[in-house]
């Protein structure tokens, strides 16, 4: 909640509450708050609302990079020449592990990264929306509740019902750019 109350005191005065709200409507399931009303959110703002769209816009964007930098612990690459977009056919290396630390999966040791179409549905909510945005190259940790994992089911035997995940993973290819080869041709440059 400080993260929130923090972000929602640091915006514009003019329109705080309106991109707060809209920040909040689209990133509570994200952030584990899903059980806080927005009802308990509009006591910390007024209703006032501006015709201002493009500052909401912009407003909206940062709050999205700022929750990015919150949820995702990251390394990126010094330069970022491929990104990773919806639709784009990604690889990725990944070491899923439990809260308590177990490790139910490992492309790493494997030495054999998934492949798969970023925003399609071929792997878990979590991904689709936790991968989007990554440099070739990038290294990301992803904390996935189970509602954008495998929900109350599970996967038996490794992961129970209603398990939050946690992913380290690194992007090794997209559209067919692997990492060694954007390697390779930085250092011609």
């Amino acid at each position: 909640y400080e993260i929130l109350l923090l972000l929602f005191f640091i915006l514009p005065r003019s329109n705080h509450h309106l991109l707060f709200l809209s920040f909040f409507s689209s990133f509570r399931n994200c952030l584990d708050l899903a059980d806080v009303p927005l009802q308990f959110i509009n006591s910390y703002v007024c209703a006032k609302k501006t015709g201002d769209v493009t500052e909401l816009q912009i407003g909206v964007k940062l709050l999205c990079i700022l929750l990015m930098r919150c949820l995702f612990l990251q390394h990126k690459p010094a330069k970022c020449e491929v990104q990773a977009h919806k639709g784009d056919k990604v690889k990725v290396h990944y070491r899923g592990k439990l809260t308590d630390g177990t490790v139910f999966d490992s492309s790493f040791e494997r030495k054999n990264p998934i492949e798969f179409e970023l925003g399609a549905g071929q792997v878990i909510k979590g991904w689709d929306q936790g991968l989007l945005g990554m440099c070739l190259g990038e290294k990301r940790k992803l904390k996935i509740p189970s509602r954008l994992g495998y929900g109350d089911q599970g996967s038996q035997p490794s992961i129970p019902g209603g398990a939050t995940l946690i992913f380290d993973t690194e992007l090794v290819g997209v559209n067919g750019v692997s990492l060694d080869e954007e390697d390779k041709t930085g250092s011609e440059l």
